[in-house]
């Protein structure tokens, strides 16, 4: 009876182990799971759409207030904001992890109540091949049916975007905005780098960083062809001092992403491959050879 016992003991370690797993966030904090997490918590829409892609959706028990896609996702309970939700809702859910960014306000709140936190903060496109990977691994998806899948997706897309594009748009001087401020996409964020990829040149360069606030007076000296608008305030044109004389503004070459499509072109995850086709629409438009 006890060589039996032992034996199951030790079935039963060996299997434990096998479905263990550790994984390194991008605070450098290891964290360590007996098993896949079943119950997850998306405080990043980002993470949340890259969960689904990765068709694991039926995992999450909660999201951010901003998470809204795939449309399944907004039955799920609203949380609050991913830099401060609602840590009482958070824990009654009780949740084997919580997925969020690193500039999150509560990661040491949660993780004093017990709750294991990951935190993935994607902001360039090798931050969301790496970030693919490592949710890849913690969900326990072979890389074939999830990240490589997806990024392979996104590569092939971003490229076919690009050589979609008439040489005339390839020259086009660009200025991205993602939010009032203005806030920008410069050169070495996720937006910019697929800009570059099309083509085109971001008059906001990298050593302004990924998403600097800029002063308006900077955008007026730049004098783009084309400007895009991924913010959510919906309005065409915000009215910083002297953008009237701007050459975008003054020839009405203005894309201004509506709702839904600002969520695709600004969020660094599944999507991009979507968000490549909207910007390369654009430029085609209004800086492609039938533009004004």
């Amino acid at each position: 009876m006890r060589s039996i016992a032992a034996l199951w003991t030790c079935f039963w370690l060996i299997t434990s182990q096998a479905h263990a797993l550790q994984l390194t966030d991008d605070r450098n904090v290891t964290v360590n799971f007996s098993q896949s997490p079943q119950r997850i918590i998306s405080l990043l829409p980002s993470l949340t759409e890259s969960v689904c892609a990765m068709a694991q959706c039926h995992r999450l028990v909660g999201r951010d207030r901003y998470s809204n896609h795939p449309a399944l996702v907004r039955q799920l309970p609203a949380l609050g904001g991913g830099l401060d939700p609602n840590i009482e809702a958070i824990v009654a859910l009780k949740p084997d992890v919580v997925l969020l960014a690193t500039s999150s306000r509560v990661i040491t709140r949660l993780e004093s109540l017990g709750i294991k936190v990951v935190a993935l903060e994607p902001k360039s496109h090798a931050d969301v091949r790496r970030v693919l990977h490592k949710l890849g691994l913690l969900l326990e998806v072979p890389e074939e049916q999830g990240a490589a899948r997806l990024w392979r997706v996104i590569d092939t897309s971003v490229s076919a975007a690009a050589q979609s594009l008439s040489p005339q748009a390839r020259k086009a001087r660009v200025y991205f905005e993602v939010s009032r401020g203005p806030y920008a996409a410069g050169e070495s964020s996720f937006i910019g780098e697929t800009l570059t990829r099309l083509g085109v040149h971001n008059v906001v360069p990298a050593s302004l960083g990924p998403f600097p606030k800029l002063n308006p007076e900077f955008v007026v000296r730049a004098n783009p062809d084309v400007i895009m608008v991924g913010n959510r305030s919906m309005q065409a044109m915000a009215t910083y001092p002297g953008w009237g004389g701007i050459k975008a503004v003054r020839e009405q070459r203005i894309c201004v992403f509506g709702v839904d499509e600002s969520d695709v072109v600004v969020r660094p995850g599944p999507r991009m491959a979507e968000a490549a086709r909207l910007m390369a629409n654009c430029l085609e438009k209004y800086a492609g050879g039938g533009a004004r």
